[in-house]
């Protein structure tokens, strides 16, 4: 459903250039989560953006469920649902509105999208929401009115973005049990985040992403038998860490 291939991104600034993405391939299949982990600035969402084909790579390709994202961008778009940190809503419309509206924008038709409709609100417990305006929801509210607005197309990837960034205890969860969701339903999912405890238990594979480069791909129990580390924060750091340097003993 997904493949990068050697995939780079360079910014030009004043007195040289920024590698942002560098040489970066990887796969996503049916029915599988993928997490694309790493600091912040480890180049991520630039990776992200250039499978959108909303920024045009420097170098190398991607492509999503058969399209390349150079090519036919808006192709890719229509068979991707997006969810990011940031809640883009519109906050004079209700919960339903909002998803039909986006329902519409996607050539849904008429009776599909409201039982598309009826359907996400059972799945995220939106049932008590569905008529209020967006601008009066709460952080976890309007994250799951995002998770039901990248869902309301059917697309066959999901891309994830940061999704749980600010969000407490319970609506992490939330988010947890829609990704289980997307997988029992066989779609191709891309997840990026910092959080990497996290991603350990919602994730198959796992590409580590450090100054732009993938340092490291593979399930939790081949990055374990690859590293000698018990845990992907432990795995992370002994790929990214220098090794540290040997001190003379000092006597008085």
């Amino acid at each position: 459903m997904i493949q990068v291939r050697d995939l780079s991104r360079v910014f030009p600034v004043p007195g040289g250039r920024v590698v942002a993405v560098d040489d970066v391939s990887f796969d996503v299949g049916p029915g599988e989560v993928f997490g694309l982990l790493g600091p912040n600035g480890a180049g991520k969402t630039t990776t992200l953006r250039m499978l959108l084909g909303l920024l045009r790579p420097s170098g190398g390709e991607a492509t999503v469920a058969g399209f390349r994202a150079t090519e036919k961008p808006e192709e890719v778009k229509r068979r991707v649902g997006l969810v990011t940190a940031t809640a883009g809503l519109y906050h004079h419309l209700s919960v339903g509105e909002m998803l039909l509206y986006f329902a519409d924008l996607y050539a849904v038709p008429d009776d599909l999208a409201r039982d598309r409709l009826g359907r996400l609100v059972h799945l995220l417990g939106l049932e008590e929401i569905v008529h209020r305006r967006c601008g009066t929801l709460s952080t976890g509210q309007r994250q799951r009115v995002q998770l039901g607005r990248a869902l309301i197309h059917d697309p066959p990837v999901l891309l994830l973005d940061e999704p749980t960034l600010g969000l407490d205890v319970l609506g992490a969860q939330v988010v947890a049990e829609f990704i289980t969701h997307l997988r029992a339903a066989g779609k191709c999912v891309l997840l990026t985040t910092h959080q990497l405890d996290e991603a350990e238990r919602l994730c198959d594979r796992f590409g580590l992403m450090h100054q732009g480069r993938i340092v490291r791909t593979g399930t939790l129990a081949e990055l374990r038998d690859a590293t000698g580390a018990g845990s992907l924060v432990e795995m992370f750091l002994a790929l990214v860490r220098p090794a540290p340097a040997l001190h003379a003993e000092v006597r008085p």
